[in-house]
C-alpha cells in the first residue's frame, strides 16, 4: 500500500472530534486507509469494526442501528459509503452525545463517502460541531518517488491505475472504472442521466481541460439547454470528478473574467477519456498543456494548508495567473504553470502580479531545478513546491 500523506491528519482529527468524514472518489483508497487507521487506533488488538453500506449483510446489521452501534461504544467504528443511508445521521447524533456524556468525547466514528462535502452536509446537519471533514484525493507527487512522477501524470493517481504492471493494463483499468462509474455508481446515487450523454459531457470537459466554462457551447453540442449543462457539471463536481476553479474577485478596478475554469481532476481520466494511453500519446496531443496544468493545480490544492482558497486571475486585457492560493494568515501565492523545461515569463503574468500583489510568485515547470527568474519570481519543479506546501500544512 502506498503510504498516504493524509494519515497523520486523520488521526489528529479523530483525537479532536467525535466523528471524522473522509470524502473522496470511489477507488481512491479510502476503505484501505480507514481500515489501516482503525487497526492503528485499536493497537492491532482486534479486527476493525467496518461496515460497508453497499453490502447487504452490513446493511442488515444496521436494521437496529442504535443497538448495534451502542454495543460498540468503546471503539472506533468505520462506516463506508455513508451517503447511502442519510437517515443514519440522526442515530449517530444521539449515540455521539451519549458517548460524550459518558466521557468519551473523540474518536467514535470514521465515516467514508464518495460524494462531496456539499452533498453530505445536506444529510449531516445534525452532526454540526461533532464532525470534521477531510478529502482524500488520488495519490499525489509527494507520495511517490521522483522516478514515478511522469508515470503519475500519465496514469493519474487512482492506486490501481498508477500501480498497474503496464500502460495497457492501466488504461484498461481506467476504461472499466469510467464505464462502471457512469453505468452503475452514478445511478445508485439518484440521478437518472443516460450514461452515453454523461460520458460525452465528461469527454468534452477533458478536451477543454483548463478552459473557461462556456455552458452555451456545451449545451449546443449536447442538444440540451444551459440549465441541464449546469446540472451535469454540478453532479460531476459533487462526485469529486471535476473541479470548478473560480476566478479571483480582486478590487483592482479592471474588467475581470467571471466564468470559472473546469478541470477533470485526475489526469489519468483526462487521458483515458481522450484515448491517450502512453506518454508519447499525451505529448503528441493538444491537451498536453491543459492536462499538465490541471495535474499541477490539483496537486497543489490537495497539499495546501486547510482553509486555503484557490482561484485563478484573468482580465480582459490579458493579465493572467493560472493559480492563486490565499492561505490562512493572509499570505497569497501566485503560480504560473508551464510544461516546458525552459519556461518564459509572459507580459500578462507581470501585469497580473502588479494587480494581485502576491507574497510569493512561482513558475511551476517541467524541470526539477529551482532558480530565480527575476522580480521576485522563482522557477520550481512540481515536487519541490508541493513539498513546501505540504510542510506548511503540517505547521
Amino acid at each position: 500500500m502506498i503510504p498516504r500523506r493524509l494519515s497523520p491528519l486523520i488521526l489528529q482529527r479523530l483525537a479532536e472530534f467525535p466523528a471524522v468524514g473522509l470524502l473522496g472518489p470511489r477507488q481512491v483508497g479510502k476503505s484501505t486507509l480507514a481500515q489501516t487507521i482503525a487497526r492503528d487506533v485499536s493497537g492491532g488488538t482486534r479486527r476493525p469494526d467496518y461496515l460497508d453500506l453497499e453490502n447487504p449483510a452490513d446493511q442488515a446489521k444496521l436494521e437496529d442501528a442504535g443497538a448495534y452501534l451502542r454495543a460498540r461504544a468503546d471503539r472506533l467504528v468505520v462506516i463506508d459509503e455513508v451517503q447511502c443511508a442519510p437517515g443514519l445521521f440522526q442515530v449517530l447524533r444521539g449515540i455521539i452525545d451519549e458517548n460524550i456524556r459518558a466521557g468519551r468525547e473523540t474518536g467514535q466514528f470514521l465515516l467514508l463517502g464518495s460524494a462531496s462535502i456539499e452533498l453530505l452536509k445536506q444529510s449531516s446537519e445534525s452532526l454540526a460541531g461533532r464532525i470534521a471533514y477531510l478529502e482524500l484525493g488520488p495519490v499525489d507527487i509527494t507520495e511517490v518517488s521522483s522516478a514515478q512522477a511522469e508515470t503519475l501524470w500519465v496514469r493519474g493517481g487512482f492506486p490501481r491505475s498508477f500501480l498497474a504492471k503496464s500502460d495497457e493494463a492501466s488504461a484498461s483499468w481506467r476504461e472499466a472504472f469510467i464505464t462502471t462509474y457512469l453505468e452503475r455508481d452514478i445511478p445508485q446515487l439518484g440521478p437518472r442521466i443516460p450514461a452515453t450523454t454523461l460520458r460525452r459531457f465528461w469527454t468534452m470537459l477533458a478536451h477543454r481541460q483548463g478552459a473557461l466554462l462556456n455552458a452555451a457551447e456545451l449545451a449546443r453540442a449536447l442538444a440540451v439547454d444551459g440549465k441541464t449543462v449546469a446540472k451535469y457539471l454540478d453532479l460531476m463536481v459533487d462526485l469529486l470528478m471535476v473541479r470548478r476553479l473560480q476566478p479571483l474577485h480582486a478590487n483592482v478596478g479592471k474588467r475581470l473574467t467571471k466564468s470559472p475554469k473546469t478541470y477533470v481532476r485526475d489526469s489519468g481520466l483526462v487521458h483515458s477519456l481522450l484515448r491517450l494511453d502512453t506518454l508519447d500519446d499525451v505529448l503528441g496531443h493538444p491537451v498536453a498543456g491543459g492536462s499538465w496544468e490541471g495535474h499541477v493545480i490539483e496537486t497543489l490544492i490537495s497539499v495546501a494548508p486547510p482553509r486555503t482558497d484557490a482561484s485563478f486571475y484573468r482580465t480582459s486585457a490579458g493579465a493572467e495567473l493560472d493559480l492563486v492560493l490565499d492561505m490562512p494568515g493572509g499570505e497569497r501565492w501566485a503560480i504560473e504553470i508551464k510544461r516546458s523545461s525552459a519556461p518564459k515569463i509572459e507580459k500578462g503574468f507581470h501585469a497580473a502580479m502588479e494587480d494581485v500583489q502576491p507574497s510569493r510568485a512561482y513558475i511551476v515547470y517541467g524541470g526539477h531545478e529551482r532558480y530565480a527568474k527575476g522580480n521576485g519570481v522563482e522557477a520550481i519543479g512540481l515536487r519541490e513546491l508541493a513539498t513546501i506546501l505540504s510542510e506548511r500544512a503540517r505547521g
